[in-house]
């Protein structure tokens, strides 16, 4: 039964880990590129204007 608990912890562990990354990713990391290209946009709107 040993094994068994520890394939079942290490595949929540993982798996705990790969939704946290996943969240960080998409929470920060792509908020923060989508800003920097927002402010891109504005200003090359401005310099068309």
């Amino acid at each position: 039964m040993a094994p068994i608990n520890w394939l079942i912890l290490f595949m929540f562990f993982f798996s705990m880990f790969y939704l946290i990354m996943n969240l960080l990713y998409f929470n920060f990391i792509k908020n923060i590129k989508m800003k920097i290209m927002k402010m891109n946009n504005t200003k090359n709107y401005n310099k068309f204007i």
